[in-house]
């Protein structure tokens, strides 16, 4: 695949970028949903704490799989 190619095909609206966003979403989820488990019942943190922790970790997550979708 050519480099022109490859950017029509991630364009807004395109199958290429609902696969990105999917990707992105699936991996914040996973990332949110390991830590909390990790917290709440691997280390016996409140719930407060867990769902911070969750929300933090989701959040860098998600930045790190939208700057790999971009390269």
């Amino acid at each position: 695949m050519t480099r022109i190619s490859a950017l029509h095909a991630s364009q807004p609206g395109s199958v290429g970028a609902m696969k990105s966003w999917r990707y992105i979403a699936l991996h914040t989820l996973t990332a949110a949903v390991f830590i909390f488990l990790l917290q709440r019942y691997g280390l016996n943190a409140s719930l407060n704490s867990s769902l911070l922790w969750a929300l933090t970790f989701g959040g860098c997550a998600a930045g790190l799989a939208f700057m790999q979708s971009n390269r």
